[in-house]
């Protein structure tokens, strides 16, 4: 069962006048279609995503443009495509546990919908739409007031200069291939993770032939995994 959308006003630090919006913003397809209303295409959450995309696109752009004055186009670009990504989306909401709060078919209940990133990837726009809307005039101010710490600390693990890649990962293993004494691949492993299942950190470290080449942390696994293979890429002298 959802929890209760007052705790999730609690983690995104904002109240609704109107709760419909964000109780739509919450409505996965597969639950307005088990309703049987005629008007199911309009229940849920896909149009809240449309107008959400735009308003993250917005924020993080002007952001960009005025944090990195030095930068060119291609690399702003670039920077805001790894940010606002479906992978970025969906540890923004792991991070304030938004799967908790869908409201879900049973279908899409039972295959794990509350924690496929594109489902809450998709839940986190709509979120966004939402309080842009119930904020009125005030609604780009309000949206940034909560999504702009996200945005920043995703920024801040992202190099603005220099071989710029978005997945470490991919260009590790790039990395390794091209070594044709090495044989190996690189070997992700979970070492810990703590804190309250709404907000958890893992703890990630990447080896090669038994060795620990990179260590990292996020909020995600995927994440921590990016950081160790960002660590790693530092080990050998390249700047990612």
């Amino acid at each position: 069962m959802a929890l209760p959308l007052t705790e999730l006003e609690k983690r995104i630090g904002y109240c609704f006048r109107n709760a419909e919006y964000l109780r739509r913003a919450v409505t996965h397809s597969s639950y307005s279609n088990e309703t049987g209303a005629r008007n199911h295409h309009l229940l849920c959450n896909e149009r809240l995503e449309f107008l959400g995309d735009s308003v993250l696109s917005l924020i993080t752009s002007e952001y960009l443009y005025r944090q990195f004055p030095e930068l060119p186009e291609g690399d702003l670009t670039r920077i805001r495509a790894a940010v606002v990504c479906e992978e970025a989306l969906a540890s923004y909401s792991e991070k304030i546990g938004l799967g908790d709060f869908l409201l879900l078919g049973k279908g899409e209940t039972n295959s794990g919908g509350a924690k496929k990133p594109a489902v809450i990837a998709d839940a986190f726009e709509a979120v966004l739409a939402a309080i842009y809307l119930d904020a009125g005039a005030e609604g780009l101010s309000a949206v940034s007031a909560f999504l702009l710490p996200l945005v920043k600390e995703a920024v801040g693990r992202i190099p603005t200069s220099g071989g710029y890649h978005a997945d470490c990962k991919s260009a590790l293993q790039e990395f390794i291939q091209r070594d044709k004494e090495q044989k190996g691949a690189p070997e992700y492993r979970l070492i810990g993770e703590s804190g309250p299942d709404h907000n958890k950190t893992f703890v990630v470290e990447v080896y090669l032939d038994s060795n620990c080449i990179g260590r990292g942390e996020g909020h995600s696994k995927k994440q921590a995994e990016q950081a160790a293979a960002r660590d790693a890429l530092t080990l050998f002298g390249l700047d990612f």
